[in-house]
């Protein structure tokens, strides 16, 4: 699978806009580079002997599409991935949140869903999930499924344990799930203020003012016209003093908005000022 390469940059162009005339999903201002990697890996694990069958595949078999969509998009995230951040979010950001009457969050390409339960606790621990709603969208509708109904694989939650302890957490982290064989379910009541919803960042709109939005290791694939497109869209959607949160190689500076913004200490915190 290494140093496969079927699909050049032409017929990349092609597939991409193929894809936004047919099923509106516009990748064509993603990294080149970074999809393009992608659509070869598909093509070597599908065995795909030429571009053209690829591209009838993908173009006449909604289902197959779904697939491309998966492959395509980045899907790897875990609860309380990157303790400092949610260090920060805990002590200095949530508690600010607090002092609205009604709190909304943007949870922009949750993925499966995992931010969103670290979201959803944060705000229980302050006692603040009651006044609290958090918007979980993602482009791909098959992850949100997952991020619906809150099942893991029970392997992965010593890691988020010592993620969620290592974040400042101090409850017994086994009391947000149940456990059944070889899965666990987070708890009902974390879900209770929570919405899934598919959302495109290249081409839907903004739909609510927040106080707080998290983008985390998305922008990274995007080149810098659609980075900036983004961002746009985020201010929008972003009510003065709310904040940004970004992914660790990501950076609001450099952008046309970067005046408009304060970084919190070092931890890819912004709060917006004007």
């Amino acid at each position: 699978m290494l140093g496969y390469n079927l699909v050049d940059d032409e017929e990349l162009e092609i597939l991409l806009n193929d894809v936004a005339n047919k099923y509106g999903y516009d990748f064509t201002e993603y990294s080149k580079a970074s999809i393009k990697r992608r659509v070869n890996r598909l093509c070597a694990l599908d065995k795909f002997t030429s571009f053209a069958e690829l591209r009838y595949r993908i173009t006449n078999d909604e289902n197959y599409f779904g697939r491309f969509v998966e492959e395509i998009t980045v899907n790897v995230t875990e609860m309380f991935r990157d303790r400092h951040f949610y260090k920060t979010l805990r002590e200095q950001i949530i508690p600010q949140l607090g002092v609205n009457s009604y709190i909304k969050i943007w949870l922009a390409g949750c993925s499966t869903g995992e931010e969103a339960y670290s979201l959803s606790i944060l705000l229980h621990e302050a006692n603040l999930a009651h006044k609290a709603i958090i918007y979980a969208t993602d482009i791909n509708p098959s992850v949100l499924e997952t991020a619906k109904h809150g099942v893991y694989p029970i392997g992965l939650m010593r890691n988020y344990s010592e993620n969620y302890i290592n974040s400042g957490g101090t409850t017994d982290f086994s009391t947000y799930y149940t456990a059944n064989y070889d899965h666990v379910r987070f708890i009902g009541k974390l879900r209770e203020r929570m919405i899934f919803a598919t959302h495109n960042l290249v081409s839907d709109s903004s739909f609510n003012e927040f106080q707080l939005i998290l983008c985390r290791n998305v922008l990274i694939y995007f080149d810098k016209n659609l980075q900036e497109k983004v961002f746009k869209l985020f201010d929008s959607s972003l009510e003065s003093l709310g904040y940004l949160a970004l992914g660790s190689k990501e950076t609001i500076k450099f952008s046309e908005l970067e005046n408009r913004y304060q970084q919190i200490e070092k931890e890819k915190i912004w709060r917006k000022v004007t």
